[in-house]
């Protein structure tokens, strides 16, 4: 008799932690959002529980769209690389316009 309440204290217990670790699981990629000021981190909070009543078929999608984004950098991968770049073409094309100036005032 007393085996029988202990399982039954087991069962309750491992169902109660199965049921916190799934909400739990279900929200990292707000927490994620959150942490990085994502623009999108209200959506991503929907989102994250529409995905709970769908089985977490949306999740992966959302882990991904949480991390996409840093506030040093925005949306891109490589934001400090392409903002050289285009820095370095723009001082190519005022260079070019000058010279074009030039000839075109000789």
């Amino acid at each position: 008799m007393v085996l029988d309440y202990v399982a039954l204290g087991i069962l309750v217990f491992v169902v109660l932690t199965l049921f916190y670790a799934i909400i739990a699981i279900h929200d990292i990629p707000y927490q994620i959002a959150k942490r990085r000021d994502h623009p999108h981190q209200d959506a991503i909070n929907a989102a994250g529980w529409v995905s709970l009543l769908t089985l977490h078929a949306l999740w992966p999608f959302l882990w991904i769209w949480a991390m996409a984004y840093r506030p040093e950098r925005g949306w891109g991968f490589g934001g400090s690389v392409a903002r050289q770049e285009i820095d370095d073409i723009r001082q190519r094309i005022d260079r070019i316009e000058a010279l074009t100036r030039d000839k075109g005032s000789a």
